[in-house]
């Protein structure tokens, strides 16, 4: 191993160290909130009818941003600091007026352009159009001294990939731990390259959440699920090879497609070894 990976490798440690620390602070911080009235918003009942709360979301999206900042490489800073701000804040949008009665059925894209049809603009409307942006923004921010054909392929390219992996980490958002699971591994196998570095304080932000995840005190929710997956995209989106980016924005897409006629949850829990992983840490139910 060569000084400058050796340094390197011990500079993504710290910066996991520093988002892990970043999250356990935040932690205690939504922890003390939802103790109190203006937690009352957050809290929310999970799949097998426990008490939880979504204030998980901003400790992990908080966190996962700014060390992300830290770690990006010079000209994506600005980008990690778009799309982690953006995508958490409307996750967040998402997350508190999402759950008004009147929105009950904008579920998915087709509940979406349901309420479009008849008028209304729903709350995930407003987040997909948010981080939409974000990932546009992000998109022009990062574009480098390409120009022509190739730099708008990289540019639909970009904001394919924040605006995809956003939402298809929110997708996995259903049973404890599965999202910050996903979120997880793709950030450890992206720690390598110039661009690894990026995801090494979300790596230890989304560590640190977890286990509060898996114990049920707590929900990623839209904002801690999309500002994590914002973040993975744009990592994803500094892989230099453009088949490579050409390649993972299909399957990002295909999977997002899917979900809107298959049940990740029953895939999963009748795949082996991912029904597993999926369980591991879980409460029994």
């Amino acid at each position: 191993m060569s000084p400058s990976t050796s340094d390197a490798g011990r500079a993504r440690l710290l910066l996991a160290l520093t988002g892990a620390a970043a999250a356990r602070g935040a932690l205690a911080g939504v922890t003390a909130l939802d103790r109190r009235p203006a937690g009352a918003p957050w809290r929310r009942t999970n799949y097998a009818n426990r008490p939880v709360t979504l204030l998980g979301g901003p400790a992990l999206a908080l966190s996962a941003t700014a060390t992300a900042v830290l770690g990006a490489p010079a000209g994506t800073r600005a980008a990690a600091a778009v799309v982690g701000t953006v995508s958490g804040l409307v996750g967040g949008y998402d997350d508190l007026a999402g759950a008004r009665p009147e929105q009950a059925r904008d579920k998915g894209l087709a509940g979406h352009l349901r309420a479009l049809r008849e008028g209304r603009v729903s709350a995930g409307t407003v987040k997909v159009a948010g981080i939409g942006t974000a990932a546009a923004v992000a998109a022009v921010l990062t574009r480098g001294r390409s120009r022509g054909a190739g730099a708008l392929v990289d540019g639909v390219l970009t904001t394919g990939l924040v605006a995809g992996t956003a939402n298809l980490l929110n997708l996995l958002d259903l049973r404890p731990g599965r999202a910050a699971k996903a979120g997880a591994l793709a950030a450890a196998a992206a720690l390598g390259g110039p661009a690894g570095a990026l995801v090494a304080g979300p790596l230890g932000a989304t560590a640190a959440v977890l286990p509060a995840d898996l114990g049920e005190r707590i929900m990623l929710g839209d904002c801690g699920a999309n500002g994590l997956g914002a973040l993975l995209g744009l990592r994803l989106a500094a892989m230099p090879g453009r088949g490579a980016r050409i390649g993972a924005l299909a399957t990002i897409t295909g999977l997002t497609l899917a979900s809107e006629k298959v049940s990740f949850t029953r895939v999963i829990e009748a795949t082996p070894g991912l029904r597993e992983l999926d369980r591991l840490g879980r409460l029994p139910t």
